[in-house]
């Protein structure tokens, strides 16, 4: 097959995964249509609930293992879609459709990238994984997948970065914060007001800067993102709950930083979950090396992704912008897929390549 006739796949599979809605843990049916269409390959995909993959069917033990990794999963279309969001539509160079940009274009080139490589000689062994529930981090997705892939030793997430590299992203913890009063009536002002028991610890997190600033991520961040309470206007509240939203830099544990907030707190602190770290892989690394030799920037990327959970190497490279990324009328650029398959093929398309 040419270039071109690869590239016409992506673009006509990407169409098909628009028009069949795969939103967090419903992504039951654009599975079907990719395990179909990488049999129709000659693949032999394996799939494990909601996430499928194939493995280089030349795979040697002794070689270094490269994943190509993207997601299959979208979030709900926002109510300001002025097109229908699961009906693709080609207008000049844009396709348009929920997931097209976040991340349907790097699912597709990757596995157009993966089955152009896979007669190539190499000395490497490829893994091409789509995985699901990865804009809710959720326990059925790329967790569950890994276990059962063989050792990867780097790996390649086609997230939308327009095709630069990030080789840094920054994690994500979620604080449940609960200030604690005693309830009263507040014509006589009774009790003991939990609002007002909460606001030396909102003005410590709004006031607080984390020391460790990283050059490609930036500071840690923290922010109150949500707060309730009360019942009715007449009855002092007895709690006050907030919820935090903490994006750390790669100098930083998630549990350091909750146990130096909780420290700081008279509130009651609560974390979901650890997992979510930050993310970063050398400027050393051979693959970095490569991307930088092609005349690519390295860069550190806000937004968090599945590296979070990849416990290896990795880097974030994919066609299309992140800042289209959950809003209405996502669109991406048909050019964009083209040149994300000859720049991916230029990355990885040698004998030889160290990781």
């Amino acid at each position: 097959m040419t270039k071109e006739e690869f590239q016409k796949d992506a673009v006509c599979l990407l169409k098909k995964l628009i028009a069949t809605p795969s939103v967090s843990r419903q992504e039951a049916e654009a599975v079907d249509i990719m395990q179909r269409q990488m049999e129709s390959y000659g693949l032999t995909p394996r799939r494990e609930a909601n996430n499928v993959w194939a493995l280089d069917p030349g795979f040697t033990a002794s070689r270094p293992t490269l994943l190509l990794n993207a997601h299959i999963d979208t979030v709900k279309p926002v109510d300001s879609w002025q097109r229908p969001p699961f009906t693709p539509s080609i207008e000049g160079d844009r396709l348009y459709g929920l997931g097209s940009n976040d991340c349907g274009g790097g699912l597709v080139t990757l596995l157009q990238v993966f089955r152009t490589l896979l007669p190539l000689e190499r000395n490497y062994n490829l893994v091409y994984l789509a995985s699901a529930e990865e804009e809710v981090s959720g326990t059925d997705g790329i967790r569950r997948a890994l276990p059962l892939l063989p050792k990867i030793d780097a790996a390649i997430v086609g997230e939308p970065t327009g095709m630069q590299p990030a080789i840094a992203e920054k994690g994500l913890m979620v604080l449940d914060i609960t200030a604690r009063g005693r309830s009263g009536h507040a014509a006589r002002n009774e009790g003991r007001n939990a609002i007002y028991e909460a606001l030396d610890d909102l003005n410590w997190m709004r006031g607080y800067r984390f020391e460790r600033v990283s050059p490609l991520l930036g500071p840690t961040l923290m922010n109150v993102t949500m707060i309730s309470a009360g019942t009715q206007h007449n009855v002092i509240p007895d709690e006050c709950r907030m919820v935090a939203d903490i994006r750390t830099n790669e100098y930083y544990d998630n549990q350091e930083v909750f146990e130096f907030i909780r420290r700081h707190l008279k509130s009651e602190v609560k974390a979901r979950s650890f997992h979510l770290r930050s993310s970063h892989i050398p400027e050393s690394h051979p693959l970095v090396r490569r991307c930088v030799e092609m005349g690519l920037k390295p860069f550190g990327s806000p937004t968090l992704s599945d590296q979070a959970l990849m416990p290896f190497p990795s880097l974030k490279l994919g066609p299309g912008e992140s800042a289209r990324s959950h809003s209405a009328d996502e669109f991406i650029c048909l050019s964009e897929i083209n040149h994300a398959f000859d720049i991916y093929m230029q990355l990885l398309g040698c004998k030889e390549l160290a990781f």
